[in-house]
């Protein structure tokens, strides 16, 4: 297997922010578990707006939640010596990738053809 360049040094500097993001993570769970109005009555119009702010801040739990797994991965391959190795084809990624988005478990055409195939997916399902 290939080890993507800049060794230890780099791939530390890569933990540090994905530490630092994983407590930001873990914080805004804490805040949007405490967050709650349960108590306040409320008319037709203040529920409706209610429901709809419970569903989008359900929504942004759900993909903070994604990404929290995502970061919690890639600690996990920083800590097996696989941090940037693709999940798939098992190539190098990317400095520049993971320089952009660290917490990247594939290459490029990997994820590329990943989403294409959840797509794909999808839209045979709408069939």
């Amino acid at each position: 297997m290939t080890k993507i360049k800049g060794g230890n040094s780099s791939h530390n500097q890569v933990k540090d922010i994905l530490l630092i993001r994983k407590q930001e993570l873990e914080e805004e769970f804490f805040h949007l578990g405490t967050d709650r109005d349960d108590d306040q009555i409320q008319d037709q119009a203040d529920q409706a707006s209610s429901s709809a702010l419970e569903t989008l801040k359900s929504s942004l739990q759900s993909n903070e939640y994604e990404e929290y797994k995502m970061i919690m991965n890639a600690l996990e391959m920083i800590q097996e010596g696989s941090y940037g190795m693709c999940i798939d084809c098992k190539d190098s990624i990317s400095s520049r990738r993971l320089a952009s988005y660290p917490n990247a478990a594939r290459c490029l055409v990997c994820q590329e053809t990943s989403e294409e195939t959840i797509a794909g997916n999808k839209m045979n399902s709408f069939l």
